[in-house]
């Protein structure tokens, strides 16, 4: 791999954040982990040609922790909220990540390279499991829990996966469709019960030797596929590898979390979002952090509220709609513990929203952007200054720009979308390729430059800002629209408690702004049609008037993706009578 010397890199030292003291810690020690790659980072050093996450990060954290040179706080935390809970040290962490290892290798005799789908609702054993598929050179492929038996049909074909591992709620489904999958030799579950064709994955790992050489791994090898949805088709399998999720963190500073080993951090992302991946096992576990985790069948304020009262919380992220819906709570009946940074990302958060959680709790929320195939693209770093509306900056390692359909980047303030350079050296942390899809992996790139598909603009200081998705964009009678924009007018507004804006069809300007509305709990209206006009009327006198959403209709909720996004794409559909 070729040494890394784009000017992201060198600029980490520019910034000028400020120092972190570390509880306990004045500065990180020599021994530590992240200090080691401090050559690297400085572009001195290249990056190394073999590199595994589990060896170079887990267990050297393991070696830290019987020095004594670590906090006592766990590395995995995990609770149900109905009392049960686990506590994991990196010692504990390798020791049973082992025994996974010789579950996958020695009892399902899989190898390097194999691929595994797994299907798990936010359980300890995905944690074991990313672990030891990592020990083994094993190819992770996460779910997400709501999959059909459709989805997993797909998944389990397209992926010729020939292992998988769910629980009782998706074993049926499985069982539905595993006749048609003809490279699927092996079905472990998870479960305290036995199941017919299935392989108890508790039983095996419990009475598994913990004896397990970690396999040599090339730094480009593949670690995990995410399968991604599209505007259209099926969805794609992109490819991550060790440098892109494992070593990354170890080259980006950080800045994105700030954590240190003293820290406990909580992401409510679903296992099957690379959000997981990021937040909730190789960033931290990168600075020795410890990984808190809630089951959260669903989603509540309650649940979330009382946990972050309940327990040593430092970091939390989580999606736009789990913001908007906490600050819709009394928040004065809540103290939490030691909640310091918060984050959000998967779509932008309303500057509303951000203003009444700061009123309400003190804290700020960072707004994180990215995608299934890059990561972390952009963010508001701890200590930058917080421009409502804004993503923030560049993420360290990429050089993001704005640019046209002909791959020339636009000066600051014009619209275009947002892209980051690919050549001549691919940055690490971008995806390898979507899996024998050549024509879409190269539909991906325009010029120098991987396209992301969302539009946006940059300011003279450096902070990006969504627009929307090419196809979320609304052009009305020649203008275009961004639907943030409006939705952010919207929320501003007592009545409002969620929105989402779609173009609708009209046969005057083509296309018009329509806004779907869920109304605040305590907003009561019986004139709805006397509401409709004051809602106009506020967008029109808090951002352009062209922009106003001509058409407004009054929803219970709205149609959400298993991570919290909104799917315009499905209100859009129905607008134009697609569906």
């Amino acid at each position: 791999m070729k040494l890394f010397k784009l000017q992201t890199l060198k600029s980490l030292w520019a910034l000028k954040l400020p120092n972190r003291t570390f509880r306990g810690h004045p500065r990180l020690l020599a021994s530590d982990v992240y200090s080691q790659y401090e050559s690297v980072r400085r572009g001195e050093q290249e990056i190394p040609k073999y590199f595994n996450f589990a060896s170079d990060v887990l267990d050297k954290w393991s070696e830290i922790e019987k020095a004594g040179k670590r906090p006592s706080n766990p590395a995995f935390w995990w609770v149900n909220g109905k009392g049960e809970e686990v506590k994991w040290s990196f010692e504990e962490l390798g020791f049973l990540s082992r025994k996974v290892a010789n579950v996958l290798t020695k009892v399902c005799g899989l190898q390097k390279g194999d691929r595994i789908v797994v299907i798990l609702p936010r359980v300890p054993e995905w944690w074991l499991v990313n672990v030891a598929c990592m020990r083994a050179g094993i190819v992770l492929i996460p779910g997400i829990s709501q999959l059909s038996a459709k989805d997993i049909l797909y998944r389990l074909q397209a992926s010729k996966a020939t292992c998988i591992i769910t629980d009782d709620t998706l074993a049926p489904a499985v069982d539905s469709v595993a006749s048609e999958c003809q490279f699927l030799k092996t079905k472990l579950i998870v479960s305290k019960g036995r199941r017919e064709g299935w392989l108890n994955f508790t039983d095996l790992y419990k009475n598994q030797s913990a004896d397990h050489s970690c396999i040599k791994t090339r730094i480009q090898d593949t670690m995990i596929i995410f399968f991604t949805s599209g505007t259209t088709g099926f969805p794609k399998m992109t490819e991550h590898s060790q440098g892109s999720l494992g070593f990354r963190p170890l080259l980006s500073e950080r800045y994105w979390l700030d954590l240190t080993p003293s820290d406990v951090i909580w992401s409510t992302a679903d296992t099957g979002w690379i959000v997981a991946s990021l937040a909730s096992v190789f960033d931290p576990w990168v600075f020795g952090s410890c990984i808190f985790i809630h089951k959260l069948p669903q989603i509540e304020s309650a649940a979330i509220l009382n946990t972050l009262c309940r327990f040593p919380i430092d970091a939390l992220v989580g999606a736009p709609t789990l913001f908007r819906m906490l600050v819709q709570n009394d928040l004065s009946n809540y103290k939490f513990m030691n909640l310091k940074h918060c984050m959000s990302g998967g779509e932008p958060l309303n500057p509303e929203v951000m203003e009444q959680w700061k009123s309400k709790t003190g804290l700020d929320i960072y707004e994180i952007y990215g995608q299934t195939e890059t990561g972390i693209i952009c963010s508001a770093f701890k200590g930058m200054k917080i421009k409502p509306g804004s993503m923030g900056k560049a993420a360290p390692l990429y050089d993001v720009q704005i640019i046209d359909k002909n791959a020339n980047v636009l000066p600051p303030g014009q619209q275009g979308e947002i892209a980051i350079r690919s050549k001549p050296i691919r940055p690490l942390g971008l995806f390898s390729e979507y899996v024998d899809n050549p024509k879409k992996t190269a539909e991906s790139e325009r010029g120098d430059f991987y396209v992301t598909g969302d539009r946006g603009t940059m300011d003279e200081d450096g902070y990006f800002q969504f627009v929307g998705r090419d196809d979320d964009i609304i052009i009305s009678s020649g203008y275009r629209i961004g639907p943030f924009e409006v939705e952010s007018a919207l929320i501003e507004h007592p009545a409002v408690a969620e929105t989402a804006v779609v173009s609708s069809p009209d046969p005057l300007r083509g296309e018009v702004v329509k806004a779907f509305v869920v109304l605040s709990p305590t907003f009561s209206c019986s004139d709805l049609e006397s509401l409709t006009c004051d809602l106009q009327e506020h967008v029109k006198k808090t951002t352009a008037p062209y922009k106003y959403p001509r058409k407004v209709e009054f929803v219970q909720e709205l149609p959400k993706t298993v991570t919290g996004k909104i799917k315009r794409n499905e209100l859009r559909n129905k607008e134009w009578g697609r569906m």
